[in-house]
């Protein structure tokens, strides 16, 4: 089994803001595959699928960004997915615009709804797709990450989803490992 995370905050307030490109992603993931992300389960809207026989759930977590983590361990111990098994997509400060990086562990670098999920797998062994959104030059990192994308900056995060998206069905569809992903989609 494979469960795709996308981060973000529920609410339409929230949509298209930096903080959500991890919603957006899944989105887009969750549109090539001709699914709705709508079932409403364990504090997160899911999806799933049958893809070359293995099981494979998309996910928006309902919780808010911070708390993340009780949604992705609740389906992680409802669906009995291992932390290898988890792909999480999420918004990236400290990388600059559209800068794509997976990852297959690691540290949270201070991002709270990776905190939470590291605290409700137990450990940092889960699969990470960063997606670069820069830091602020002068306004709060709160308020950078909850507006929007600006007209020139939107062509460039679209390519970075759509690189994020070409690396996630390339791990769920042609069972590609996750390290391999690494070597063609980081830089």
């Amino acid at each position: 089994m494979k469960m795709i995370v996308g981060l973000g905050n529920p609410g339409n307030k929230y949509d298209n803001t930096k903080h959500n490109v991890g919603f957006n992603t899944v989105e887009r993931l969750a549109s090539e595959l001709k699914l709705n992300i709508a079932k409403n389960e364990f504090s997160a809207l899911t999806a799933s699928t049958k893809i070359n026989g293995e099981k494979v759930l998309l996910v928006k977590p309902l919780t808010f960004m911070n708390d993340s983590g009780r949604a992705v361990g609740d389906l992680m111990r409802y669906y009995q997915v291992s932390p290898a098994e988890i792909a999480v997509i999420q918004d990236d400060l400290d990388m600059p615009l559209g800068k794509l990086r997976l990852r297959t562990h690691g540290a949270s670098g201070g991002h709270n709804g990776i905190k939470s999920i590291i605290k409700a797998v137990g450990n940092e062994e889960f699969n990470r797709v960063k997606i670069g959104i820069q830091h602020p030059q002068r306004s709060k990192v709160v308020d950078w990450v909850l507006t929007p994308f600006s007209k020139d900056d939107q062509p460039v995060i679209e390519l970075a989803m759509d690189h994020a998206v070409a690396a996630l069905n390339e791990w769920i569809t042609e069972d590609t490992k996750f390290t391999n992903l690494m070597n063609q989609y980081n830089g």
